[in-house]
């Protein structure tokens, strides 16, 4: 997918209260809520939603079965019309170092021009990283999927889904539970993933089977669905394939802005999506494990508020 927005040279007359980094559905509500509240909002975007491998997007009330770009185009659409500004770009770090009379500065890495705000949200959302079996990025958002609530309404009760085992064992095991909610048939490939002798009888118990086996390859049907190929040559087709990605936040900014961790090492924020460093706040999935959209645009519209509280003095 591809989103064209105005270049860095856009920014030299901006002079910004809050400045959002990331224009997925938490920095974009966020945005819209600041701008309507009469804030001079930059949002700053590297142009790489999470969901741009998906057709469609779904659970958001009122937007069900939009593609994630037409989704986010809306958006933009929304946030500009209340004179909100987007731009491209990649924010090199956040400075706090100097909190008088702003919060802090940003560096662009496309140029050497500084953005000194009073408050600073971090959207950047997450990235998946993917079991590194041929054919799994190929069909990741169209045929391979990881979120049952996300995409199983849209799947053939009576067809098979395969779920792939891997390093995210827990959500492993908890996706092939969740489906056989919505399909009679779910197959777990373990792909070298260790099963206690609890969790294989939970397994058997639910009528899911487990196959000892590892994944030589995925690839899409012409006629829909997918086929996936043993080490031991056997195959399967599959209505869909589900895995558990290793959910890594892009949380490189607020580290290094030196945001305190949570006990699971996530970046720790309030109700309101404070950080442990005044003037910064983060909301979505860059501080919290993968939650669908209308979950990402609600944290990013309370954070939004709280900012513009904040800088009333009613926080």
């Amino acid at each position: 997918m591809s989103i064209t927005l105005p270049t860095e040279e856009s920014m030299q007359d901006i002079e910004p209260e809050v400045v959002i980094i990331g224009a997925g559905a938490a920095g974009l509500s966020a945005g819209l809520t600041l701008a309507r509240a009469r804030r001079r909002v930059l949002i700053i975007d590297g142009g790489l939603p999470r969901n741009r491998f998906a057709e469609h997007s779904h659970g958001y009330l009122t937007r069900d079965g939009m593609s994630p770009q037409q989704l986010l185009e809306s958006g933009r659409g929304e946030v500009e019309s209340y004179g909100g500004q987007i731009v491209s770009g990649t924010v090199q770090s956040i400075d706090v170092s100097e909190r008088t009379p702003s919060i802090g500065s940003l560096t662009l890495t496309t140029g050497s021009h500084v953005v000194r705000p009073r408050a600073v949200l971090v959207a950047t959302g997450i990235t998946d990283i993917l079991p590194s079996i041929p054919g799994v990025a190929e069909g990741w958002g169209r045929t391979v999927h990881h979120c049952s609530y996300c995409h199983g309404a849209q799947l053939d009760p009576a067809q098979e889904v395969v779920v792939l085992g891997g390093d995210n064992k827990r959500f492993v095991l908890k996706q092939a539970k969740l489906l056989r909610h919505w399909v009679s048939t779910v197959s777990l490939v373990t792909c070298g993933m260790d099963l206690t002798e609890t969790e294989w009888s939970d397994l058997r118990q639910r009528g899911i089977d487990v196959l000892e086996q590892s994944v030589h390859h995925v690839a899409d049907n012409e006629e829909g669905g997918c086929t996936v190929t043993l080490d031991n040559g056997d195959s399967k087709g599959s209505g869909a394939v589900f895995v558990g990605p290793i959910f890594k936040p892009n949380d490189l900014l607020l580290r290094g802005a030196g945001c305190a961790v949570d006990g699971d090492d996530w970046i720790q924020v309030d109700q309101h999506g404070r950080t442990s460093v005044p003037g910064i706040w983060a909301a979505g999935n860059v501080i919290s494990s993968p939650d669908q959209i209308v979950n990402a645009a609600a944290a990013g519209a309370t954070a939004a508020i709280n900012i513009n509280d904040t800088l009333l003095g009613l926080a």
